[in-house]
């Protein structure tokens, strides 16, 4: 520091003392005076309330609805015949809980759901961890044009591919490759179509036009093991922002210990993105879990499918209300009202377990958040 730059005042010792014994001479009265009816603790008083007042109506908007929905299904019977009642309930009881577990089959549905869910967002979060890496970490031509057609997938409405997808995965041919040991390749050139139609190597009217994957797992394990299915696109994105941020020293320490690239990846750089790939695998499980696009699609789009076939899966299944409630409150005029709380517990009921899960993963879900960019 130069002789000329100002130095900031030091409180003495002895100004420190006498600002105490003053402040101790002074009055109660004076002292709280001074403290309580000056205009920056009135600023502060009334911004503490603003804000108070603030985080309890977005609170209340946000629970709201939940509570709604827990006090009307734990409701007894004998209160939706009564006027009076509205959002307090007189009687309580479980029926309807009940009545999803023995009905709907509950807790068959959930584990079918948990393990279908847990294997795709398992698939999805190292397909995308590989894909969002690549594009982070390797500079190669058409680099930024790949990226843009990831951003470009999150953009398409699902209903504009539906057609596409169901037809692909109705008669799924790889590159043409049983179309063409079956002999029914066709390339327009009469000599070498010749030689195709004498490859019988697979029966043609098995595995001539592919192998019908409808109404299987195997379409929902295939897009998510490539990287191909809906929100893919977003998981990318966010592992791709944090793999930028990786320091490159460290792969470079790596591959002069002798590691190569897939070592690399697996013993370094995923140890360090834990935070981000649990934030992308509860974004995947919690996709899957809700999910009802594929779900109609893949087994309920297939002419003459039967209903049983979509009922594999929790929240299809909870869609449908218990008939064995419905119809003991149809004489009492309601039954609208009724098979609303009817909906309300089924609806609970799908979406508990994505609470329990968020509710132990929160951390790691805000931290993956913030580490992605998306904030940033």
């Amino acid at each position: 520091m130069t002789d000329n730059m100002e130095q900031k005042p030091r409180i003495k010792r002895e100004s420190k003392n006498k600002i105490r014994v003053e402040f101790e001479r002074t009055s109660l009265r004076e002292r709280l005076k001074e403290k309580y009816l000056s205009l920056y603790f009135l600023k502060r008083a009334v911004w503490y309330v603003f804000r108070l007042l603030l985080l309890i109506g977005i609170a209340f908007v946000v629970v709201q609805p939940f509570l709604t929905m827990i006090i009307r299904s734990i409701m007894a019977p004998q209160d939706y015949a009564n006027s009076t009642v509205v959002n307090v309930p007189r009687h309580v009881s479980g029926v309807i809980y009940k009545a999803i577990f023995k009905d709907l089959h509950y807790v068959k549905y959930f584990f079918t759901t948990f393990a279908v869910s847990m294997a795709c967002a398992l698939l999805q979060t190292f397909a995308c961890s590989l894909i969002g890496y690549g594009l982070a970490k390797f500079k190669f031509r058409g680099n930024k044009w790949v990226f843009l057609a990831v951003i470009i997938t999150l953009t398409i409405p699902h209903g504009s591919l539906q057609s596409a997808i169901y037809y692909r995965f109705q008669h799924l041919d790889v590159l043409g490759i049983f179309t063409f040991l079956s002999g029914g390749a066709h390339t327009g050139i009469g000599w070498l179509d010749n030689i195709f139609s004498k490859i019988h190597v697979l029966p043609n009217e098995k595995f001539g036009t592919g192998i019908r994957t409808i109404r299987t797992l195997v379409p929902l394990f295939l897009l998510s093991a490539t990287g191909l299915a809906f929100k893919n696109g977003l998981y990318i994105f966010m592992l791709r922002q944090f793999f930028r941020g990786v320091p490159d020293e460290l792969e470079e320490s790596a591959y002069l210990d002798g590691a190569n690239t897939f070592r690399t990846f697996i013993q370094v750089i995923l140890p360090l993105s834990i935070p981000m790939m649990i934030t992308v695998f509860l974004f995947a499980f919690c996709w899957q879990w809700t999910d009802d696009f594929y779900v109609e699609l893949f087994f309920k789009g297939v002419s003459d499918a039967k209903k049983p076939a979509l009922m594999v899966f929790l929240p299809p299944a909870l869609a449908d209300v218990p008939k064995s409630l419905t119809e003991a409150f149809a004489e009492s005029g309601k039954s609208t009202k009724y098979n609303y709380a009817l909906r309300y517990g089924c609806g609970l009921m799908a979406s508990a377990p994505l609470i329990v899960v968020f509710l132990f993963c929160q951390k790691y879900l805000v931290q993956g958040i913030e580490r992605s960019g998306i904030v940033g």
